[in-house]
């Protein structure tokens, strides 16, 4: 038999109110009744009576009752901290833990960063950006620590730590395979021009070349020799006729040799770089396990990654080649499974690109073609470190091309640098607006004209196409997208302040049809390959003459000669009118009187003029 007192019953006074603030020892309730399951149990000779621990709990109590409440709980605190850590799992039983209840340590990792840039976001936007020229700002700041891809990227998120360049590596003591580079052979119809009939030909495409040895330009896809499958492949996308960047590139790039090509925005110069690269890749063994890519395309936004991405993704389709895009704003965690299994091509911003390279997820000890598109706006963006550091990570014998639409001097200097005796191909003017668009510049007295007049050319603008509206600031996006809602316009908005999911639905649903009207910053100047819109309106002025081609060359894309680019200038706007004359002027557009009599306001432009009598005082 137990020795312990029996209980008889519960007794216990159940009080009327209830005090939660622990003042006293709790009270025991229970003590267990004769139990035969009880009896054989030994209790130590060292526990403490009764009358021991009851003296002990009271001590407490009273102790409790003096100490403050913050001094008890930075106690406790102590105590834990000074507690022994917990004895370690056996491998076994932790092993087995690990797999039920925590996660991968690389998507532990991810998930962590990814927590930590939501929080980095969520702080931006609720600070917000007045205007994109703070938003291209944040993105140049990346020299300073403070970076977003896009900053594309576009810039969101800023004061996150700087992506460090990985340091080049020493190919002299890596052992590379030989690949070929030459696959052009020139047709008869080619070479049997003589130098007469090509320099017409070449006058005809207002093509200048300079470098030694330059192919011929070709007259048509035949003319380059590609296999029937890509062939067939072309002739599927509509192409009848080769650009005339991709009549002068395709013989280059396809002969092995490095180009810098500049050419106005919307001249097709994506098929000009992904049809050489295919050629290229299948000429050279397949991937092993973990290899690759042997094609590395960087591109400055996550727009103009997506849409080389899809161009891409066509020509590769008859070979099964694979093609992954890398940039921000999408799981990383995926990014890095799509290229732990392998893949042909990779279309990366650099920022994201470095990342994944840090962790291991591609190697680019195959890569030996590599394209630099519209390497102006990288290096707008502040990406300069980047993309020498990825030049530094592939094997100095690559096929190097790179692409602008202007070639201002980093651009040239870091040419120079990582090309191996390039040919350059300019296609009309350098840093000039597409000559294909037709451009009206309508002057108004100030900024309230400007929906009045947007709203009455609207209609007439839709029968024709679709219609892009650019804006200076995301509030003034907004602003035009709610008042043409009001009237009954399907229109969709663009900005910094959307997520990357809603942006890509926003262009998707834009492309189809859904929406006619895309109202955007700046953001969606570079990169938008869509071929629908035949007009773009500037209800506000660009921050600067290269954004301001940028933004026309929406629309005319790849020989679309349909195009039609209003910009809307005010009387407080003299100073960016006559950059605007000097560019019409180059682009051979009429320069209205209007237009003339603002920039004559503008005193360096006058200065300018009189000292340069060529140029016209207006153009009917």
């Amino acid at each position: 038999m137990s020795k312990r007192p029996k209980l008889e019953g519960f007794s216990i006074p159940r009080p009327t109110s209830y005090n939660f603030e622990r003042s006293q020892s709790v009270q025991r309730l229970y003590r267990p009744t004769d139990d035969p399951d009880l009896d054989d149990i030994a209790f130590s000779d060292d526990a403490p009576s009764d009358a021991q621990a009851s003296t002990a709990v009271e001590g407490k109590a009273e102790n409790e009752e003096e100490m403050d409440p913050l001094d008890a709980f930075m106690a406790e605190i102590q105590e834990e901290i000074r507690a022994p850590p917990p004895p370690p799992k056996p491998e076994a039983l932790r092993r087995t833990d690990s797999d039920d209840d925590e996660d991968d340590p690389v998507e532990s990792f991810l998930r962590a960063k990814k927590d930590a840039g939501l929080t980095l976001a969520a702080d931006v936007m609720r600070a917000g950006y007045d205007s994109d020229e703070e938003v291209y700002a944040a993105a140049k700041a990346v020299d300073a620590g403070m970076m977003e891809y896009d900053s594309d990227d576009n810039p969101i998120v800023i004061d996150k730590k700087k992506i460090e360049p990985i340091p080049a590596l020493d190919h002299s003591t890596i052992e590379y395979d030989a690949f070929t580079k030459d696959f052009y052979e020139e047709k008869p119809s080619i070479s049997g021009m003589s130098d007469q009939e090509v320099t017409d030909y070449m006058k005809s495409l207002s093509i200048r070349v300079s470098g030694f040895d330059v192919p011929r330009p070709i007259k048509n896809f035949e003319d380059c020799g590609f296999h029937v499958p890509l062939m067939n492949a072309i002739a599927k996308q509509a192409y009848e006729k080769p650009t005339t960047i991709q009549c002068q590139a395709l013989p280059i790039v396809l002969s092995g040799r490095d180009i810098i090509g500049i050419a106005k925005t919307g001249s097709g110069k994506t098929a000009a770089f992904v049809l050489p690269m295919i050629v290229h890749i299948m000429d050279q063994p397949e991937l092993e396990k973990e290899e690759g890519p042997i094609g590395v395309i960087c591109a400055p936004t996550r727009e103009l990654a997506h849409q080389i991405y899809l161009e891409a993704k066509k020509f590769a389709k008859p070979y099964n080649l694979r093609v992954a895009a890398i940039y921000g704003g999408v799981s990383k965690f995926d990014q890095f499974k799509e290229l732990k299994a392998g893949c042909e091509i990779v279309i990366a911003t650099p920022g994201r690109l470095i990342d994944l390279l840090k962790m291991k997820a591609l190697k680019m000890f195959r890569a030996t073609y590599l394209v630099l598109d519209e390497a102006d706006r990288m290096f707008d963006l502040g990406f300069e470190p980047q993309i020498r550091s990825i030049v530094g990570q592939i094997r100095p014998d690559r096929q190097t091309l790179l692409f602008s639409a202007t070639m201002p001097y980093k651009v040239e200097r870091l040419a120079r640098e990582i090309l191996t005796d390039p040919i350059r191909v300019t296609v009309g003017q350098v840093g000039g607006a597409n000559e294909d668009i037709k451009q009206v510049v309508n002057v108004l007295p100030s900024d309230v004209e400007k929906m009045p007049w947007l709203l009455g050319k609207l209609p007439g603008m839709i029968d024709d196409g679709d219609v892009l509206v650019f804006a200076s600031k995301k509030a003034r996006v907004d602003e035009i997208e709610k008042e043409l809602n009001q009237r009954g316009f399907r229109i969709a908005a663009l900005h910094g302040d959307k997520d990357q999911a809603s942006r890509m639905e926003t262009l998707q649903k834009f492309k189809s049809g859904t929406f006619h009207v895309l109202v955007a910053t700046d953001v969606a100047a570079r990169g938008l390959d869509i071929k629908s819109i035949k007009t773009v309106v500037n209800f506000d002025i660009a921050k600067e003459m290269d954004m301001h081609i940028h933004r026309i060359g929406r629309t005319g894309r790849a020989g679309d000669k349909d195009g039609t680019a209003y910009t809307l200038i005010t009387q407080k706007e003299a100073h960016f009118a006559g950059e605007l004359v000097h560019s019409l002027i180059a682009a051979g557009q009429d320069v209205p009187n209007e237009l003339m009599d603002l920039a004559m306001k503008d005193g360096r432009f006058r200065a300018k003029r009189d000292s340069s009598p060529c140029i016209p005082a207006c153009r009917k």
